[in-house]
């Protein structure tokens, strides 16, 4: 598949014309990362965008004392970095393969160039962050609203909804105790007190969901573990 072909398929550029996604598959610079490389650091200046080709790339911030706070996990088709190109400020977090990556990387320069005369360019793009918004805002209130438990639960939910009953953690459990904002021994005993309560059957990886209603209690806040 040629890269025309791949930015066709992108959600940030659906329902681009053919001559436009031409123009945008001109100025990518087709890139990879091996699995534990930094693509960027936070303060680093804001050159541009990515697109991920294949992969996955995991954002997130430092605490002053180095503990890490994954803040999104993303993979095939999706963008990051997206708000470099409005501001034209550092990257404000670091961005990491998680896997070997490839990666279409657009230059803030040359986007720009582009994006001021192709108005659509710029409405897919405004669309784009609006999503990221509001996918980062409903992360913000889990962490700030929920107890742990209840993001677990909203989090197997979510992955019920791909993938069914039957469920594969998608990212390691320390980094899943990351993106949750706590600890992996706390998720660990968490994972076993929802067995014990019938609520999973969980190995390793692979989680059965035996009790859907009691998890979705559980995420909405209405029950306890």
């Amino acid at each position: 598949m040629d890269i025309a072909q791949h930015l066709a398929q992108t959600p940030l550029f659906g329902g681009l014309s053919s001559s436009l996604i031409s123009e945008l598959s001109m100025i990518v610079d087709d890139q990879t990362a091996g699995r534990g490389e930094t693509i960027f650091s936070e303060g680093d200046p804001g050159l541009g965008f990515y697109i991920i080709v294949s992969g996955k790339v995991k954002i997130f911030k430092l605490s002053a004392d180095g503990k890490e706070q994954i803040l999104h996990i993303l993979e095939h088709r999706e963008p990051f970095a997206e708000a470099a190109i409005f501001a034209g400020a550092p990257y404000p977090a670091y961005a990491m393969a998680m896997t070997r990556v490839r990666l279409f990387f657009f230059s803030r320069t040359a986007f720009m160039d582009l994006i001021r005369t192709k108005p659509d360019l710029a409405m897919n793009m405004m669309a784009a962050l609006s999503r990221r918004l509001k996918k980062f805002t409903s992360m913000i209130e889990a962490l700030s609203l929920k107890e742990v438990p209840g993001r677990l639960a909203a989090h197997l939910l979510l992955l019920s909804e791909q993938q069914g009953r039957n469920v594969e953690l998608d990212i390691a459990k320390n980094n899943l105790a990351s993106l949750l904002g706590t600890i992996p021994e706390t998720l660990s005993r968490i994972f076993a007190k929802m067995a014990k309560n019938g609520f999973i059957e969980s190995n390793g990886k692979q989680i059965k969901i035996i009790d859907l209603a009691a998890l979705e209690d559980l995420a909405s806040g209405s029950s306890r573990l």
